[in-house]
C-alpha cells in the first residue's frame, strides 16, 4: 500500500472517528437538554401516605460507623437462609469487597441462591476482577447481570446508570444507602480518603408475607430489575477455557474466605442482635425511580419535594453534591413551604472528590444563601461525605441513594426508605449536627465563611481550585447532566 493511499484511509478513518464523536455529543448529552420527562407534565405527590399511626411491623437499624456498616454485611450475609438479592452501582477491588464476595461465595456454597446486580458501566469487574465475572457465572447458586452494559451504538443508554446501593435478605431484612462496595466506605479511623455514609437497615418482624411490611415491595423491585431487558448476564455461555478459569477462580475465593478468616477472625461469626438494635416506627416507605431511558419520571424527587412543601418547621438535607437546577425546581412551589429553618450539608471544595459535580454546586451556592437556606460545607481534607439524608420536621427521615442533583432526579436508579419515627430523626440529626459543629463551616449569603470557633477553614489545593474554575464555565451549560 502506497503512502498516498495510506493517508486516505487515514483521512476517512479520522472523519468517521470525528462523525461518531458529534453523534455521540447529539444523541449522549444534548439530546437530554431537550428530552421532556416520560410523565410529560409537572405532577405532584402525596405526603400523607409517608405517615403511620401507631408501631409498624417493620423496624430500623441507622449503620452510621462506617466499619459497624461493613460487619453487618458480612454478618447478613453470613445469617442468610434462602436469598441474598444485591444491587450496586460499583464495586472497587480491595479488602472490602475481598470480604464480601467471599462471604457471598460461602453463602452459595451453603446453598443460599445469590442474585448479583451491577451497573453496566461502572461495576469495575475488569482488569484485575475480570476473572471474578466468570467465578460468579460459573458457581451454580450464584447468578450475574449487568444493568445497561456499554452501548456503542445507542450512546443515550449511557446516562441510564444503576445507581442504587440495596441488599435483601431473605426477603425479611433489607439495608439501603450510599455505600458502593470499597475499602472507603468502610474503613477504619484515620483511613485517607475515606468516604462518611449512611445505611438504614430494614426488618420485617413477622415474616416475609406480611402485606404490611415494606420488604415484599423491595423484593418486588429488584425482581422487576433483574427481569428487565436492560439487565444482562455478562456472558451468555461460558467457554470451556471462561468455565475452567472461573472455577479456578471460585477456588482461589475459598481459599482467601479461610485465609480472611484467620488473619481477620473478628470479623466474622459476630453475634448481632439486629431487633435489640433496632428502632420502632411508625410507618416505612420505599420509593425508587422509575426504570427507564432517556430522562425519567422524577419520582423520588416529586416525593421529596412533596414532603419539603408539607413540613411546617424544619427541613434538613444532607448530599455529597447540592444541584438545584431549574427543571428540579418546577417540582417545588416555594410559597407552599413554611418551614423556616432549612440547613443542607455538603462537601467544601477542600472535602470534595468530586470537582465535576462541586463545579456545577459553584453555580447555585451563593443563590441558596440569599434565599435564607443555611448552608454548611464539610472541612475536612482527609475524607468527605457521602450520605445522602432527607429529614423533614424532625420526624420523617429519608435515606439511600438520591444525590440532591439533576443525574439522580432524572438518569439514574435511585432507591430511598422513607421511614416515619421521630426515634430515628432524632438519631440522624444528632449525627448530621455533630458533622456542621465540629467539621463545617457555614456558607454567608456574599460566598465566604461564617467563623466557627470549632472548626478552621481548608483551603483546596491550588490545581483542584484552578480546574474546578474551568470545569464551571462549561458545566453550567451541562448541569442536566450533572
Amino acid at each position: 500500500m502506497g503512502p498516498e493511499k495510506g493517508k486516505k484511509i487515514t483521512g476517512a478513518l479520522s472523519g468517521l472517528a470525528g462523525l461518531y464523536v458529534v453523534y455521540a455529543f447529539l444523541t449522549g448529552a444534548l439530546l437530554f437538554q431537550f428530552n421532556e420527562p416520560a410523565d410529560g407534565n409537572v405532577s405532584s405527590s402525596d405526603p400523607d401516605r409517608f405517615y403511620g399511626n401507631g408501631h409498624a411491623n417493620d423496624r430500623v437499624v441507622l449503620l452510621e460507623d462506617r466499619e459497624e456498616s461493613g460487619l453487618g454485611r458480612i454478618h447478613l450475609i453470613e445469617n442468610a437462609d434462602e436469598s441474598i438479592d444485591l444491587s450496586y452501582f460499583t464495586l472497587h477491588d480491595g479488602l472490602s469487597a475481598d470480604f464480601l464476595l467471599s462471604a457471598l461465595v460461602e453463602a452459595a456454597d451453603r446453598g443460599v441462591e445469590v442474585r448479583i446486580l451491577l451497573d453496566g458501566l461502572f461495576h469495575n469487574l475488569r482488569g484485575d476482577l475480570k476473572e471474578m465475572t466468570y467465578a460468579l457465572t460459573a458457581h451454580p447458586n450464584i447468578k450475574l447481570k449487568f444493568y445497561e452494559p456499554f452501548d456503542a451504538v445507542r450512546p443515550w443508554t449511557w446516562n441510564n446508570r444503576l445507581h442504587d446501593k440495596m441488599m435483601i435478605v431473605d426477603n425479611k431484612k433489607g439495608l439501603v444507602g450510599g455505600r458502593n462496595i470499597g475499602d472507603k466506605y468502610f474503613s477504619p479511623e484515620g483511613y485517607e480518603g475515606a468516604s462518611n455514609d449512611r445505611d438504614l437497615l430494614v426488618i420485617n418482624t413477622v415474616g416475609d408475607s406480611d402485606s404490611s411490611s415494606v420488604l415484599p415491595e423491595m423484593t418486588a423491585y429488584f425482581n422487576e430489575l433483574w427481569e428487565h431487558h436492560f439487565s444482562k448476564k455478562p456472558v451468555a455461555d461460558l467457554s470451556k477455557r471462561q468455565k475452567k478459569s472461573g472455577e479456578e477462580t471460585v477456588n482461589a475465593i475459598r481459599k482467601q474466605a479461610s485465609s480472611l478468616r484467620v488473619t481477620y477472625d473478628w470479623k466474622f461469626n459476630r453475634e448481632i442482635d439486629w431487633l435489640a438494635k433496632s428502632l420502632p416506627v411508625n410507618k416505612v416507605t420505599f420509593i425508587h425511580n422509575p426504570i427507564e431511558r432517556l430522562n425519567k419520571d422524577p419520582r423520588v424527587w416529586r416525593d421529596l419535594a412533596a414532603l419539603m412543601e408539607n413540613a411546617s418547621e424544619s427541613i434538613v438535607i444532607q448530599s455529597p453534591y447540592l444541584i438545584p437546577d431549574d427543571r428540579m425546581m418546577t417540582y417545588i412551589n416555594e410559597e407552599e413551604i413554611e418551614a423556616s429553618d432549612i440547613a443542607l450539608l455538603t462537601n467544601s471544595l477542600a472535602a470534595t472528590p468530586n470537582i465535576l459535580a462541586y463545579s456545577g454546586y459553584a453555580h447555585f451556592r451563593e443563590e441558596m444563601t440569599e434565599a435564607g437556606i443555611s448552608v454548611f460545607e464539610f472541612q475536612e481534607t482527609s475524607e468527605s461525605l457521602h450520605a445522602k439524608t432527607f429529614i423533614f420536621d424532625e420526624r420523617i427521615t429519608a435515606v439511600g441513594s438520591f444525590n440532591l442533583d439533576p443525574r439522580s432526579t432524572y438518569l439514574s436508579t435511585e432507591v430511598m426508605l422513607v421511614v416515619d419515627s421521630r426515634e430515628l430523626a432524632d438519631l440522624v440529626i444528632d449525627k448530621v449536627d455533630n458533622y456542621i459543629t465540629y467539621q463545617s463551616l457555614q456558607v454567608s449569603d456574599k460566598g465566604d465563611y461564617i467563623n466557627n470557633s470549632y472548626v478552621e477553614k481548608e483551603e483546596p489545593s491550588f490545581g483542584k481550585s484552578v480546574l474546578t474554575g474551568i470545569l464551571s464555565l462549561f458545566t453550567k451549560y451541562f448541569v442536566y447532566l450533572l
